[in-house]
């Protein structure tokens, strides 16, 4: 049974350490500060900081790197680390401190989409397959050697919340299946090529809005990607509306126009039409499109 320190804080970390737990120490969860949320504002904890202490482990939330380094130093030591998730590059001094490194558990198949917003970033773009790798950290942007990976189909109509509560259960698996043959020497992390790389960037406000140049295909994946936080917008009739899932649609609308199309609203894009299926309003929740049309005055109007 190894002493491993566990690194995550949103709820795709949770199926990894929910499986540590158990079969190995887990010695320290390190997650990130509670924050504010919601309209109160009321600082809350991360979903990790919630199941640690459920099931009774120690927890730190460093604001600082500094912090972190002395964190994990005072309950060492640490036959290995464990990151998922976790929001903030490992200096050289973390990474040093368990005896056998930190491995990570990536949502994407490296090299392809290295960085902070893999699974949105791979559905934006498209992509039809992504997976997970398990790799050991460096000092790069998950530019580590791997230890294994494993591919699976991207579904046509999931959306990134649905996609990487796949992937962190195939994550929590593939680290389970590989974490004692790396610590008794019989799997050996293999060096990564830079060949393929892509970089999946943060996701920022100008990720955003959907716009009436923008083709289908370009729209759909936005909102896939984005879905269901914080979500792709719209601008129709000159509000900003959340859009939490759409379709194609075959009923041709005029570029920059909603209409009502057999009881649903459809957006004219620049070559075809999207059905609105969830729609959030300013100021209120979530509503399906036919709802949210029978809920107008007008049966079509401006999107941009």
């Amino acid at each position: 049974m190894a002493r491993i320190v566990f690194l995550g804080t949103p709820v795709a970390a949770i199926p990894a350490l929910e499986m540590l737990v158990g079969r190995h120490d887990v010695g320290l969860v390190v997650t990130q500060p509670d924050r504010p949320r919601g309209r109160s504002k009321t600082p809350s904890p991360p979903p990790v900081k919630e199941v640690a202490s459920s099931l009774g482990l120690e927890t730190a939330q460093p604001e600082k790197r500094a912090e972190l380094t002395g964190a994990i130093d005072h309950e060492g030591p640490f036959d290995v680390g464990v990151v998922v998730a976790y929001g903030r590059i490992l200096s050289p001094q973390v990474l040093a401190i368990p005896k056998m490194g930190f491995l990570n558990v990536h949502f994407s198949l490296l090299p392809r989409w290295r960085g902070a917003a893999p699974v949105a970033r791979a559905l934006m773009a498209g992509d039809t397959m992504t997976g997970v790798t398990i790799i050991r950290l460096d000092e790069g942007l998950d530019t580590g050697p791997v230890l294994t990976a494993q591919a699976v189909d991207i579904d046509r109509d999931e959306n990134a919340g649905e996609l990487t509560l796949r992937l962190a259960n195939l994550g929590a698996r593939l680290l389970l299946s590989s974490l004692d043959a790396y610590l008794d020497g019989r799997l050996v992390p293999v060096p990564q090529t830079d060949e393929g790389s892509t970089h999946a960037d943060k996701l920022a406000a100008t990720d955003r809005p959907l716009r009436p140049a923008d083709t289908v295909e370009v729209a759909l994946g936005r909102v896939r990607g984005l879905a269901p936080s914080p979500a792709a917008t719209l601008e129709i009739d000159g509000e900003r509306h959340k859009i939490l899932r759409a379709r194609a649609h075959p009923v041709g609308v005029d570029t920059g126009l909603w209409r009502a199309v057999e009881g649903v609203p459809v957006v004219g894009l620049s070559d075809g039409g999207i059905e609105v299926v969830l729609i959030q309003p300013p100021g209120k929740g979530v509503q399906e499109g036919a709802d949210w049309l029978r809920g107008r005055r007008r049966d079509s109007g401006l999107v941009g």
